[in-house]
């Protein structure tokens, strides 16, 4: 690992109860980056934002709620970008497929990746052994 390079590894149950926990990490993380020459409170809650979406999805749909999966969460910091893995145990969906949600309507189907592609510089989310991972990119410099 490179000096000044951050890699925290995080496993959780899969349960909603620990949103809020890995989502303070992102943004405490967030608020310590040394060289980020931008804003770090909007910083800290895009990054909270977009691990507490990242996360819903992987415990209420790729791991269907099941209490015997896990969430795999990967926060890394290096060569001035943010990288945040969000692995799940699911079956994946095609992520460009997700229409862009109505803010009209009541139903919130595809906010979450909206959203998480609206505050990351990229997104991707492809199949791996065992399951899934969402990957996503912000430019710190």
């Amino acid at each position: 690992m490179k000096e000044n390079a951050i890699e925290i590894d995080i496993r959780v149950p899969n349960q909603t109860r620990y949103l809020s926990l890995i989502g303070r990490i992102g943004e405490d993380i967030a608020k310590e980056l040394g060289k980020y020459q931008g804003d770090r409170e909007t910083l800290a809650y895009h990054i909270n934002l977009v691990l507490t979406e990242a996360m819903v999805n992987a415990i209420k749909h790729a791991n269907a709620g099941d209490p015997d999966k896990t969430v795999h969460v990967i926060i890394n910091i290096c060569n001035d970008q943010l990288v945040i893995k969000v692995f799940d145990e699911g079956q994946g969906f095609d992520i460009n497929a997700v229409p862009q949600p109505s803010f009209e309507q009541l139903e919130d189907r595809g906010r979450g990746i909206f959203i998480i592609k609206s505050l990351m510089d990229s997104v991707a989310y492809t199949k791996i052994d065992g399951g899934n991972v969402l990957q996503m990119t912000k430019k710190l410099d």
